[in-house]
C-alpha cells in the first residue's frame, strides 16, 4: 500500500526526509565537514521509491551483490500483497469465492494475523478488509476521486467490511473471506518490506544501517563516524518538502501518514483520502499528520494509518495507554502545533525535546 504494487499511489506518503540522504555522501572536500561515508543502493517499488544506506564503503562486487538480495525481499512482499497486479497471493484471496478456503504463503498469514490484531485493540479503527470502501472513494486502484459517493452505496460496501469477516487458519497457512470484502494490506505491507529488507541487512553483517521504502524508516547501529542518522519530519502542507522538526533515529522505526497530500475537493469541501473503517467516510479532525517510532516498522505503519482514523485525542490516549512512542502536528487554526506521548518524551533527549516547541 510498480504500478503492479502493493500500495495505492493515493496512500503512498513521503513524509519522512532522512538528511543524511539529501546531502549526499561525497567524500571529498574538507575531512572536518565531509559527510560519513554511507554506500547505498536504490530504485523503485510499490509505486514508489526505495534507499538502503550501510555505513562505511562497499566495493562494487559486494554493493551489486547487496542490491540484487534487496531487489529479492522486494519483490517477495510484492507478489505476495499487492493489489496492483492480478497474479499476487492476496489478489488470489480477493477474487475467490466467499467462504472457499484459499492457501496462502506464511508471510502472508502473518501480516494478515499482525493486521487482525491491531483492527481488535484499536476498536476498528485499523481494518485492512476497507478496500471496497478505498475503492469506492476512488483513493485504491480503481480511479481518482472525482465526486462523493451515494449514502446507500456507502452503507452498502460498509456492510462487507470487518475484520471479523475474513478468517485466518494460520495452521493451515489459508484464509477465506465470508463477505465480498477486498483485503487491502497498503497501510502495513510496505513497513513490513522495510522490516525484511533490516533483518536481511543484519543477516549479511550490517549491522549500521537505514532502510527507507517510500518515507517507512528503520534505523539500526550509526553511520561511519559514530553518529546517529537523523531525519526530518514534514511540515505537513502542500510543497516542497521541508523537515518541521529533526530527530535523531538509532535501533528503531519511523512512520508517518498525513492528510494533506492526497484528497479531494467536492462543492467546496475537501475530502481526505483516510477513510474511517467504522463510519465509510474520510476522516473530519484535525490531526495533519502522525509520527510513530516503534522497533517494528510493519506496527509503526499500521498504527500510523490507525491514528490517522483515531484523531489527535484518542491517539495520544491510546499512546498512553499503550506505552507507544507517537508525534502528531494538529491544525490550530492558521498554525501547527505539535504533542508528543510519554513514551516519546522518555526516548528523547532534552536538548531534542526542547526543539520539538510543543506548546
Amino acid at each position: 500500500m510498480p504500478r503492479c504494487t502493493a500500495l495505492p499511489p493515493a496512500l503512498i506518503l513521503c513524509l519522512l526526509i532522512p538528511l543524511m540522504l539529501l546531502g549526499g555522501c561525497s567524500d571529498s572536500g574538507d575531512p572536518e565537514n565531509r559527510e560519513s561515508p554511507v554506500t547505498r543502493v536504490e530504485g523503485r517499488i510499490f509505486g514508489t521509491f526505495y534507499q538502503v544506506s550501510v555505513a562505511g564503503e562497499l566495493p562494487e562486487e559486494r554493493r551489486e551483490s547487496l542490491h540484487e538480495a534487496v531487489r529479492k525481499v522486494l519483490a517477495n512482499v510484492d507478489q505476495g500483497m499487492s493489489t496492483y497486479r492480478d497474479d499476487s497471493d492476496l489478489m488470489r484471496l480477493n477474487s475467490s469465492t466467499p467462504g472457499d478456503w484459499v492457501n496462502l504463503p506464511e508471510g502472508v498469514i502473518d501480516v494478515l494475523q499482525a493486521a487482525d490484531g491491531l483492527s481488535e485493540r484499536t476498536g476498528g479503527a485499523f481494518d485492512t478488509t476497507i478496500g471496497g470502501l478505498v475503492n469506492l472513494w476512488s483513493f485504491g486502484p480503481e480511479a481518482r476521486p472525482t465526486e462523493v459517493p451515494p449514502d446507500a452505496t456507502i452503507e452498502a460496501r460498509l456492510e462487507q467490511v470487518g475484520h471479523g469477516n475474513l478468517e485466518i487458519d494460520p495452521a493451515a497457512n489459508r484464509a477465506r473471506r465470508m463477505t465480498d470484502l477486498f483485503v487491502d494490506l497498503s497501510a502495513i505491507a510496505k513497513g513490513e518490506a522495510v522490516d525484511r529488507v533490516s533483518a536481511l541487512l543484519e543477516e549479511r553483517g550490517h549491522d549500521n544501517h537505514l532502510v527507507n521504502i517510500g518515507g517507512d524508516l528503520r534505523a539500526s547501529g550509526r553511520k561511519a563516524e559514530n553518529t546517529p542518522w537523523r531525519i526530518g519530519i514534514e511540515v505537513p502542507r502542500n510543497g516542497p518538502q521541508s523537515p518541521r522538526h529533526i530527530l535523531p533515529l538509532e535501533d528503531m522505526s519511523l512512520a508517518t501518514s498525513g492528510d494533506y497530500r492526497n484528497y479531494f475537493e467536492a462543492d467546496g469541501q475537501r475530502y481526505s483520502h483516510t477513510i474511517d473503517p467504522r463510519d465509510g467516510r474520510p476522516v473530519t479532525h484535525s490531526l495533519a499528520s502522525v509520527s510513530v517510532f516503534h522497533p517494528s516498522n510493519r506496527r509503526a505503519d499500521a498504527l500510523a494509518t490507525a491514528f490517522m482514523v483515531m484523531g489527535v485525542d484518542d491517539t495520544l490516549d491510546y499512546a498512553r495507554t499503550h506505552d507507544v512512542a507517537v508525534l502528531v502536528i494538529e491544525h490550530r487554526d492558521d498554525r501547527f502545533q505539535t504533542r508528543v506521548s510519554p513514551a516519546l518524551e522518555q526516548m528523547l533527549s532534552e536538548e531534542d525535546l526542547a526543539a520539538l516547541n510543543t506548546d
